[in-house]
């Protein structure tokens, strides 16, 4: 079965943010595409300036790339929303510098709530952590300063 090639998600990213702001030097400068079944993808590799463990990610980046890439599955859809509530499974030590798959999609909507997943897996495809959060909805005037 041939699946067409992921395209960039166009989701007017603030240049300053943390996860996806380009212009931010010390952020982590996402990129984020859309595969055909509407996931949410992004390849990346976890700078050294992220340790934790030795040779490992520091756990608040991992939980900072799980929830870069829901908000992304939110707004693939024209969703402004911020995370509520969020759980992160921590299965396996994330490594430093290695090739890694950011996966997430958003499960369902209910008023203001949408729920999305997220995973990181190794090039085997091994899941090394996964998480699941709330969403609440909000007005882009609300997040202008």
């Amino acid at each position: 079965m041939m699946t067409k090639k992921p395209t960039p998600l166009q989701h007017g990213a603030l240049n300053q943010c943390f996860g996806c702001g380009q212009e931010n030097k010390t952020g982590l400068r996402l990129k984020f595409f859309v595969d055909d079944v509407q996931q949410v993808v992004c390849h990346v590799r976890v700078p050294r300036r992220f340790t934790g463990p030795p040779g490992h990610a520091h756990g608040g980046i991992i939980a900072t790339l799980l929830d870069e890439a829901m908000s992304k599955a939110n707004r693939q859809f024209g969703v402004v929303a911020m995370t509520r509530q969020m759980e992160v499974d921590y299965l396996k030590p994330v490594p430093l510098m290695m090739p890694l798959e950011l996966t997430a999609r958003h499960v369902s909507a209910s008023r203001r709530m949408h729920r999305c997943e997220a995973r990181i897996a190794n090039r085997e495809g091994i899941i090394l952590a996964q998480a699941t959060a709330l969403f609440i909805t909000v007005k882009m005037t609300a997040l202008r300063t």
